[in-house]
């Protein structure tokens, strides 16, 4: 009788699969940092597996079409997956923008009515200074001052 060497023959099968799992990511890792197209022909070659085997495995075919797509959106910049700004930091951004925007409008509010003001006092110095105008002081034109 033969002895049932099978378990050897699965424990390797086993082991090939895994390193050629491990080989399809760090494809797809070196091509996306690299800021290479991810096709499944891109990646098969740097992995030195088949396109079949890729499309038989659904996360690594997830993850290539999604690498794929978000290439195909911007084609003329072509960032890393990990660089790229996720839309909540992009909201957060705007959101910082906006406020920015809020404390200079009301800091500049704020520079206007004092201008105003001190125009105002400098207005009623010159009215009550030129109240007894001397003949040799010619009259001074007012100046408006306001929002254009």
């Amino acid at each position: 009788m033969r002895a049932d060497n099978s378990r050897h023959i699965i424990a390797a099968a086993r082991q090939r699969r895994e390193l050629t799992r491990a080989k399809a990511i760090q494809a797809l890792r070196t091509l996306d940092n690299d800021g290479a197209p991810v096709t499944f022909e891109t990646v098969a070659q740097a992995a030195d597996v088949s396109r079949s085997w890729l499309y038989a495995q659904p996360d690594i075919r997830a993850e290539i079409e999604r690498l794929r797509a978000a290439g195909h959106r911007a084609p003329a910049t072509s960032i890393p997956s990990r660089q790229r700004s996720s839309d909540a930091s992009l909201l957060k951004r705007l959101d910082v923008a906006h406020e920015r925007n809020r404390k200079l409008a009301n800091e500049n509010e704020a520079l206007r009515q004092q201008l105003a003001e001190v125009l105002g006092q400098l207005r009623v110095a010159n009215t009550h200074h030129n109240a007894s105008p001397s003949p040799d002081r010619k009259h001074c034109s007012s100046v408006t001052i306001g929002p254009c």
